[in-house]
């Protein structure tokens, strides 16, 4: 068969450092394997040009199999550099095949990403902005970038930031999205002052909201979390909704998560 290894160590090791490497551990005995086969090499016919696909028969092979530890299969594993970079076992269903190869390939614009990153953290965000939408125009599903890019945008332009939000439901960032969207309602109420109920807490809330979209996290915390201790469900539970957005924008291990943590648990159980 054209993708059957003649030499393991030139058709994938070698070969990885070059190109990622897809290989199918099999055997002619086993039926799963000849379900997962067939769309294994559809899947690479359709991606070529990004990684290469091998097969390696463990009834012919019976060394390499021990050497990577092959105790059912199929067994798929994915080489990079040399080393395997992922794995599964199983004939899986191709919807989360996909899923899983676009969470195990290398992103091929990760050193864009990086130095979009950096410009963000240095704070030059347009030209940040500028290298996310190139990699979109020529990767229109790279999550990653999507991600950062909408990340950007919420306090730029709100709606679309909320758009690409919406298309990160059900990926590896759909925290984020949650809070991208959260955040895109919330500052719609910002601009609608008057549509907000009145109530003592109105002014903190909408010194809390204005805080949100400077960036002034901490401030924001702060003014939303005591919203909650005097008015747990002011604006249909706005002031909750939000701190619990701004967490998952942050990520747990901020600083500012960290140090708001408690005292919004103590709010909400006054």
């Amino acid at each position: 068969m054209a993708y059957d290894i003649q030499n393991f160590q030139t058709d994938v090791i070698a070969r990885s450092r070059q190109l990622p490497v897809l290989v199918d551990f099999w055997a002619e005995w086993c039926g799963p394997c000849k379900i997962l086969g067939p769309m294994l090499e559809r899947l690479a016919e359709e991606h070529k040009n990004e990684w290469a696909f091998a097969k390696v028969n463990t009834e012919l092979h019976p060394d390499i199999a021990t050497k990577y530890g092959i105790r059912g299969i199929p067994n798929v594993k994915l080489f990079i550099d040399g080393e395997v970079a992922d794995e599964f076992t199983g004939a899986l269903p191709e919807p989360m095949i996909r899923d899983w190869l676009k969470k195990a390939m290398p992103n091929k614009f990760s050193g864009q990403l990086e130095q979009a990153k950096r410009l963000l953290e240095s704070g030059d965000v347009s030209k940040a902005i500028a290298i996310l939408q190139t990699i979109m125009e020529a990767e229109p599903g790279n999550d990653a970038a999507k991600a950062m890019l909408a990340k950007v945008l919420i306090f730029r332009d709100a709606d679309q930031a909320k758009l690409l939000a919406r298309q990160l439901e059900g990926t590896e960032y759909h925290q984020l999205s949650e809070a991208i969207i959260t955040f895109a309602n919330l500052f719609h109420a910002t601009g609608h002052p008057d549509a907000l109920p009145d109530a003592p807490v109105k002014k903190q809330y909408l010194t809390a909201l204005e805080a949100l979209r400077k960036q002034q996290f901490d401030a924001a915390l702060q003014n939303f979390i005591e919203v909650i201790g005097t008015d747990r469900y002011y604006d249909n539970d706005g002031s909750r909704k939000a701190v619990i957005a701004i967490f998952k924008y942050l990520g747990e291990e901020n600083e500012l998560t960290r140090k708001h943590r408690s005292s919004f648990s103590s709010a909400l159980y006054v």
